[in-house]
C-alpha cells in the first residue's frame, strides 16, 4: 500500500492533465462540425452527399498513421496552409498539442457527425411543421424543437466523440510527438513507460485511463438510453 501511495505521489500527472484539455478542445470542435454536417446530411439529400458523408467517416476506418500522414500533407510545414502560417504568423501545429488537437478533432469527428445525424432523422418533423405555423423562423425553429429533441443523442456521440479523443495516440504521434510537458498525453506517457520498463508506472496510467472511458462510456449509455 505505501508502495502505491509513493508511486502516486510521484508520478508526473502532466500527461493526464494534458489529455483531459486536448480531449476537450477536440471534441467541441467536432462538436461544432459533426452537429451541422449531421443536420446537412439527415436533412439535405443531394448529388454524392453518400460519398462526401463516406469521406467524412473515413477516420472511423483508416488507420491512425495514415490520418497523422494526411494532417502533415494538409499541414505540415511544407504544404501551402502550413507555409503561410508559419510565415505569416510563427505558428505551426507540428510538435505542439494543437497537432494533437486537431489529430484528436479528425478521429472524434465520425462519432458525432453519425450520432448527431440519427438523432436529427429521428425528430418528427410534423412538431417542426408545427412550430414553423406559430411565425417562427428556421433557425428559431431548429434552436427551440428540433435541437432539444435531438440533444441526448448527439450528447451521447459527443462523449463518445471525447473518449475517442483521450485515448488517440497514432496521428497525435505522428503530428504533435510525445515530448514531455509539452505534448506527452496519456496514451503517449503509458506507451513511452512500457519501452523504459517502467510496468508500475505504466499500469497505474492504464488503470486511470479506464476508470475516465468506463465512466464516459456508462454516461453515454445513459443518454442513448433517453433518445
Amino acid at each position: 500500500m505505501n508502495m502505491t501511495n509513493s508511486l502516486i505521489a510521484s508520478t508526473d500527472w502532466f500527461p493526464l492533465v494534458l489529455s483531459l484539455k486536448v480531449a476537450a478542445v477536440a471534441t467541441l470542435m467536432a462538436l461544432i462540425v459533426g452537429v451541422a454536417l449531421g443536420w446537412v446530411f439527415a436533412r439535405k439529400k443531394f448529388f454524392g452527399s453518400n460519398v462526401l458523408e463516406a469521406v467524412f467517416m473515413l477516420p472511423l476506418v483508416l488507420p491512425p498513421t495514415v490520418i497523422g500522414y494526411a494532417i502533415l500533407v494538409a499541414a505540415g510545414r511544407r504544404s501551402p496552409l502550413g507555409g503561410w502560417l508559419r510565415e505569416h504568423l510563427d505558428y505551426t501545429i507540428i510538435f505542439s498539442w494543437h497537432g494533437a488537437v486537431v489529430a484528436s478533432a479528425v478521429v472524434a469527428l465520425p462519432l458525432v457527425l453519425k450520432s448527431a445525424s440519427a438523432a436529427f432523422a429521428g425528430v418528427d418533423r410534423s412538431l417542426e411543421a408545427a412550430a414553423s405555423t406559430l411565425r417562427q423562423s428556421p433557425f428559431s425553429v431548429f434552436l427551440r424543437v428540433t435541437l432539444p429533441l435531438a440533444w441526448p443523442g448527439i450528447l451521447a456521440g459527443t462523449l463518445l466523440a471525447f473518449a475517442r479523443a483521450m485515448g488517440e495516440f497514432g496521428a497525435s504521434l505522428m503530428v504533435a510527438g510525445s515530448i514531455p510537458k509539452q505534448t506527452q498525453t496519456l496514451s503517449m506517457a503509458i506507451y513511452d513507460a512500457v519501452q523504459a520498463g517502467h510496468d508500475d508506472l505504466a499500469l497505474l496510467l492504464v488503470i486511470v485511463t479506464s476508470l475516465l472511458s468506463i465512466t464516459v462510456l456508462v454516461l453515454s449509455n445513459r443518454f442513448f438510453s433517453l433518445r
